[in-house]
């Protein structure tokens, strides 16, 4: 099946009782059971929820998963991940990860023995040389937050596969349309549903989606035992989000493209990260493993600091916002913004400086957007 014939009707099964085209939201915390432990599969909200099964039923099929769980956020869904792994383990992460991912592992779990070891992924010789037998877990994002790095999942999975490690990726920069790291050999991939997936910039939501049945059993207890699932409320709109989610990540990308050469040739931009460039040092990679580049953009702007808060103050469409992936263009500082919480030294060693910019270009008219961003450069 297509991916956008996909996106219409995976996890929308006509309701039985009504014939209702769309889900109904189950908006109730308990069931009737016939006898004590005897029910139709419900019995508490917080283990079962019919919405929430359809959405968990779409998002596993999005992923070409056997199994998905939804979860209050994104990190609510990375911290069932690392839950299902032993005290004092080593986890292998990315060195260019989300702020919010390296917070929780620096601060949260760090404090019950995991060894947590950043590194360059881009750089396979190295991930080779610290995945180790005690390795237990490697954890990636491709494209990379926000520098847009691009790292070889297959690659990364035989490395894993070699010591036994699990190897979790984060989908979320490229949605389930332009990337499949289940297919290329990642055990679990996870997701802020809050970004693509939702799209609408109205909810907060997470997922995890596994074809390993143990794992997911693991994920699934955790899911129940610890509670933090989404309301029925937010898993109707999730739902009703990926109907269009083909559609609006071609329209994304289409944008960036066009931002992106624009960007590429203005005098106060002084490098543009974008994947989908053939000048991009993992375009070769990412041409393999992805079919789409959506529409993350990152680029640094001349000057320093103050220069970049004058032009930002001049935007007049694009607005300055955290989060990503929306209808909307928003456009982020992630140095004092979405990665302040990075440790100063790695952010200098990323290139996360007073001139970095990372946009999400949303799917307006981009002639629109890229007046916007010359008025703004320019001053006029």
């Amino acid at each position: 099946m297509h991916p956008s014939t996909r996106c219409v009707h995976a996890g929308s099964e006509p309701e039985k009782t009504t014939g209702a085209i769309f889900p109904p939201i189950f908006q109730v915390s308990t069931f009737v059971q016939h006898a004590p432990g005897e029910h139709q599969g419900f019995d508490y909200s917080r283990a079962r929820n019919p919405t929430r099964d359809a959405l968990e039923t779409a998002l596993a099929s999005l992923e070409g998963a056997q199994h998905a769980l939804a979860f209050a956020s994104g990190l609510a869904a990375e911290q069932a991940i690392i839950q299902i792994f032993p005290p004092a383990c080593k986890v292998l992460v990315c060195d260019d990860v989300y702020g919010g991912t390296g917070r929780l592992f620096r601060t949260l779990y760090a404090k019950y023995g995991f060894e947590f070891c950043f590194l360059d992924m881009s750089d396979l010789a190295l991930v080779e040389q610290e995945a180790t037998p005690n390795t237990a877990l490697i954890w990636i994002e491709t494209p990379t937050n926000p520098t847009l790095k691009i790292i070889d999942i297959a690659a990364v999975a035989a490395i894993a596969k070699k010591v036994s490690a699990r190897l979790v990726v984060d989908n979320t920069f490229a949605s389930p349309l332009f990337q499949q790291p289940l297919a290329l050999g990642a055990d679990i991939v996870v997701h802020s549903t809050t970004k693509y997936i939702g799209g609408h910039s109205d909810l907060i939501g997470g997922a995890v989606m596994t074809s390993n049945s143990a794992l997911f059993e693991q994920l699934q207890y955790i899911q129940f035992a610890a509670g933090a699932v989404p309301a029925p409320f937010e898993c109707f709109l999730l739902l009703r989000s990926i109907k269009t989610l083909a559609i609006r990540m071609q329209q994304h990308e289409k944008n960036a493209r066009q931002v992106v050469n624009f960007l590429c040739n203005h005098p106060q931009v002084e490098q543009v990260f974008f994947p989908g460039l053939e000048s991009h040092p993992n375009y070769a990679i990412a041409r393999k493993q992805m079919t789409g580049f959506s529409g993350m953009v990152s680029f640094k702007l001349q000057g320093e600091y103050e220069q970049v808060k004058i032009f930002l103050s001049r935007l007049r469409i694009i607005q300055l916002a955290e989060s990503l992936g929306g209808i909307e263009s928003l456009i982020n500082h992630p140095e004092r913004m979405t990665h302040a919480s990075v440790p100063a030294a790695l952010r200098q060693k990323l290139g996360i400086g007073p001139t970095l910019l990372r946009l999400s270009v949303g799917i307006e008219e981009a002639a629109d957007l890229i007046e916007d961003l010359r008025q703004a450069l320019d001053g006029k």
